[in-house]
């Protein structure tokens, strides 16, 4: 075979020179000249021999006709040494086996291999009258270049061009010898070109876990022989410029083994490679990524929560919830127990946009709020932002939940599953593609009708309550610039208090992500997502009243985001987004023959968001950092629609109804828009200290309608028209930041003021649900929140975990000079979510190795609660006289749970991993409770309360990881 003769004709042709190459080579290596990048092995050898065969010099210019079709590259070159008296000598083993195609009608040569060649790392060079040898990545100079001396090429500048070369010390690698390093090889980057000036090439590629396929970010990539070097992204991509020649490569990162790599780079070029998890024999290895970045970053209010922080800690019924874990943080808090929906810094449930790989949840919560609607196994983190929100996030007034699911494992086959009291659970990794793709599917079922029978209340004993959740994402690889991200989501609850109602709600989402890479300096990601969230309550009782209700609304978004490092001290953000609403507010039907309910639908409502945003992260200098956005949203309500027109400055009812307008479909009714500013700022004032302050403004489109002081499954949202304007806010924040023990310990005071216009609650006795002219049953007026959150954490060592307390207030105001839109004498009063105090430990300790204990404790101040304080008789008949709105308070809230956590032995080689998790939620028995209501029994006004768990609730979790 052809391929052999390159070793024959090696091995014994040239045999005789072998002394002479190896002692000029030493020779010129420790004499510290420049050596071409070009000369590997092979170019010594026949450079040295040229005084045993006459070279016979110049181009290939026989021409030949030849036709192939998908032929292989040794295929090829078999057919041209067929048609002529040419002889290829290469290492078969560099051909590979890719396959090219190609017609040549009298074309030379050179021409052909220049083709077949161009997608390989393989130059040719012609030795004698018919030897051709073919050359990985470099080039066979049979004479010494112009310049080599000094009196180099010229560029159009009429510049000296430098000459590639390479200066090597031989003593180096002796002296750089790391006992760490546990690989070292030896790679070649790109293919010479002989008509390049360039001297510097750009490397660029993907560092990737070799167990997980994740990425690996924050990775440094030290090139130790230049004294330079780079940090991989959040996708572990990385890009350098380099020179040609030896560069010496060695990456450096807690928890990974190091690794060293010989590039010689040649031209420009890709190189992915993957990394080993760093095994220590210690008694712990803590990884400790972005440590500091509380300290050192500009923004304020930001929390991430990883989801494996959620595994030691006690929550209700052994279930892991991430968004359980937030609500232990200063500032974030629920409206109660079994209620769902998260207030955050005195806002409104309906104020935080929760997002789920960038698609929106409209309702995060199974079984009455006491589960989240998240596998927990398929979730990696939440990233909340409290106090400055991005320019790229907006929609809502307080706050954002970032919730991002883990990417499939690209190596192997793995997988985590649970069983508990109440559900089991289980996700798949599957790679499709190795290192390029693979899917992640999930799914979490209950079993949970024993608990509502064991709850102390005899209503519920032939209650029924089932939930279930699915989840698959794809990722996927194109290329070193191309990656792409698919999630689909749907969860499902059916829920029956009382056996004549049946309840059930849903969400469904999904995403796609393209991420795109132009050049190291700019990236851009392109979003498309689809949401919906519905409800429907089937009633089927004695009398003729049964019926469906039903409620749907529906999103879909439209995000493109670029990402520009326009140099170490500006980092730009920029895009722009456009999102359709579709929202069904409402519909009733008889539910059969005999039903005597009368049908309705509330008209639908549809609404276009839009908005460009643009942020620049400025690094002033070593202190100062800020972080300025500029968000520009544009809202229309659109028809079709019927809009009914009131006289203005009057209350909205049908006396003061002047006309009612119909609009087509897709036609603008109203529209709202404005500028949203979010800027916000760090300074050092040492290097573990530093001061922060913001400046947020935010704009809400939609609004939620409830009557409840809980956030419902039945709880609808209403889009922003001529009649209901949408909310705005202004939220001012300052706060100190310091870091302890090498980052293992952070302490950070931040105190916030909040206004707000335009936030919707209900008029006395107002009727929500179905509603063709909800905006008469509507106020909007002014709130304002205030308060301070401090933060003890520890996060390394045997004991750990965190102290939280919160003091705020939450107080909005309805004023009006006509009495049925005055509320409380127009004066502020607290809102639903109001908490003065709030407070949370959260304790874990490690007590070997598999065994550890962990505590949780809060506190809340007992949330506003109106109270009737009197009777009253008119016209014969008896009323109840209430309090002014929030004036009393329900009573605190505390809870205690313990857990006792049990790792399986951590032998590395076994099928799975397990961990037992043994828990008691309320360990107290503490009656908290979930709301206070008054009702009349023969002629008497009594008072009731009703808790959700009233005595201590125990379980017992088996999870494993394979």
């Amino acid at each position: 075979m052809a391929g052999n003769r390159l070793t024959d004709y090696m091995s014994h042709r040239w045999l005789d020179v072998w002394p002479l190459k190896t002692e000029c080579y030493n020779r010129y290596m420790k004499r510290n000249y420049a050596l071409y990048t070009t000369v590997s092995f092979l170019t010594l050898i026949l450079s040295f021999s040229a005084y045993a065969q006459v070279r016979t010099s110049g181009d290939l210019t026989t021409t030949i006709s030849l036709t192939f079709e998908k032929a292989t590259l040794k295929e090829v070159l078999d057919r041209i040494e067929d048609l002529t008296n040419y002889k290829f000598y290469y290492v078969e083993d560099w051909l590979g086996e890719s396959q090219v195609s190609g017609s040549y009608n009298k074309v030379p040569i050179s021409i052909i291999l220049q083709d077949v060649l161009k997608q390989t790392p393989l130059n040719y060079y012609r030795y004698s009258d018919n030897r051709i040898v073919l050359i990985r990545n470099s080039i066979i100079y049979d004479e010494l270049p112009e310049g080599f001396f000094g009196n180099g090429p010229l560029n159009q500048q009429g510049e000296q061009v430098q000459v590639n070369a390479v200066f090597v010390d031989p003593d180096y690698f002796s002296a750089h010898e790391d006992q760490q390093i546990v690989q070292v090889e030896t790679v070649r980057i790109g293919k010479e070109d002989k008509n390049s000036i360039r001297n510097r090439f750009r490397l660029s590629g993907h560092v990737r876990n070799k167990k997980t396929g994740e990425a690996i970010p924050d990775l440094s990539l030290l090139i130790i022989n230049r004294n330079s070097g780079t940090v991989t992204d959040e996708n572990g991509y990385y890009s350098i410029e380099l020179p040609s020649g030896l560069n010496i490569l060695e990456t450096r990162s807690l928890g990974m083994e190091k690794a060293q790599k010989n590039l010689l780079l040649f031209n420009d070029g890709e190189l992915d490679f993957g990394l080993n998890e760093k095994v220590e024999q210690l008694e712990e290895v803590i990884v400790a990524a972005d440590a500091a970045k509380n300290v050192e970053q500009a923004m304020t209010g930001s929390t991430q929560i990883d989801a494996e922080e959620s595994k030691n800690i006690p929550l209700v019924l052994g279930e892991r919830d991430i968004l359980k874990i937030a609500t232990t943080l200063p500032g974030i808090s629920t409206t109660g127990e079994g209620a769902s929906g998260y207030t955050v810094r005195g806002g409104n449930t309906d104020q935080n946009l929760i997002l789920l790989d960038d698609g929106v949840i409209y309702n995060p919560s199974h079984f009455f709020g006491i589960f989240q609607a998240l596998n927990p196994y398929a979730t990696k983190d939440v990233l909340i932002y409290k106090g400055n929100i991005p320019a790229e996030y907006g929609g809502r007034l307080s706050a954002v939940f970032d919730i991002r699911t883990k990417d499939s494992n690209l190596e192997k086959f793995a997988g985590e599953a649970s069983i508990g009291p109440v559900t089991n659970n289980i996700v798949l990794e599957i790679p499709l593609t190795k290192e390029k793709s693979s899917i992640l599917v999930g799914g979490r079922s209950s079993y949970s009708d024993w608990i509502l029978h064991a709850l102390n209340d005899e209503r519920l004993s032939n209650s029924t309550a089932s939930f279930y959740d699915l989840i698959a994402k794809y990722n996927g690889n194109i290329n070193n610039n191309n990656d792409v991200k698919a999630t689909a989501y749907y969860s499902k609850d059916a829920f029956s208090i009382t056996s004549d109602s049946l309840y059930k709600y849903s969400n469904r989402l999904f995403t796609v992500n393209w991420n795109h890479r132009f050049n190291d300096k700019n990236t851009a990601s392109l979003n498309i997502a689809n949401s919906e969230y519905r409800f429907n309550i089937g009633y089927d009782g004695a009398a003729n009243n049964d019926f469906d209700l039903g409620f749907k609304i529906n999103e879909t978004e439209l995000k493109l985001k670029f990402n520009y490092l326009y140099n170490n001290a500006h980092k730009f953000t920029y895009g722009l987004e456009g999102k359709l609403y579709n929202s069904n507010p409402g519909s009733i039907a008889p539910k059969g023959s005999e039903s005597n309910i009368q049908s309705l639908i509330i008209p639908k409502e549809k609404g276009f968001e839009s908005a460009l945003f643009f942020s620049d992260n400025y690094t002033i200098n070593d202190r100062f950092l800020v972080d300025i956005g500029l968000r520009y949203s544009f809202f229309a309500a659109l028809g079709k629609a019927s809009e009914r027109y009131y006289e203005a400055g009057v209350p909205k009812n049908e006396s003061t109804l002047t006309e009612i307008k119909e609009f087509g479909n897709n036609k603008v009714i109203k529209t709202y828009s404005g500028p949203e500013i979010r800027a916000s700022a760090r300074y050092f004032l040492a290097p573990e200290l530093s001061v922060k302050a913001s400046f947020n403004s935010t704009m809400q489109y939609v609004h939620t309608l409830s009557n409840t002081t809980t956030v419902s499954p039945i709880d609808t949202w209403k889009l922003a028209d001529a009649n209901i304007k949408p909310a705005r806010a202004n939220q001012y924040s300052l706060g100190l930041y310091k870091n302890l023990d090498a980052n293992s310990i952070e302490l950070s005071i931040e105190g916030y003021y909040k206004t707000s216009w335009d936030v919707l609650d209900f008029k006395v006795g107002a009727q929500l649900l179905l509603n063709e002219t909800i905006e008469t049953e509507v106020l909007q007026g002014e709130g304002r929140a205030y308060g301070v959150e401090l933060l003890l954490r520890k996060n390394r060592g045997d004991f750990n975990g965190w102290l939280g307390y919160t003091y705020s207030r939450s107080e909005i105001k309805f004023d009006s000079e006509f009495g049925e839109e005055r509320i409380n004498n127009g004066e502020y009063f607290p809102s639903n979510y109001d908490k003065p105090h709030d407070f949370s430990a959260v304790l874990n300790y490690k007590l070997t190795r598999r065994f550890s204990f962990s505590a949780n404790f809060l506190y809340q101040t007992g949330r506003p609660v109106t109270y009737p304080v009197g009777r009253y008789t008119y016209n014969n008949t008896e009323y109840v006289y209430y309090s002014n709105r929030n004036e009393f308070r329900i009573p605190d809230y505390y809870r205690l749970d313990i857990g006792f956590n049990v790792e399986g032995n951590h032998k590395i080689k076994k099928f799975a991993h397990s961990f037992w998790t043994l828990s008691i939620y309320n360990v107290l028995g503490r009656n908290n409770p979930y709301s206070v209501f008054f009702v009349t029994e023969n002629g008497q006004l009594k008072a009731y309360k009703s808790s959700i768990f009233a005595v201590p609730i125990p379980s017992i979790t088996y999870s494993f990881k394979f």
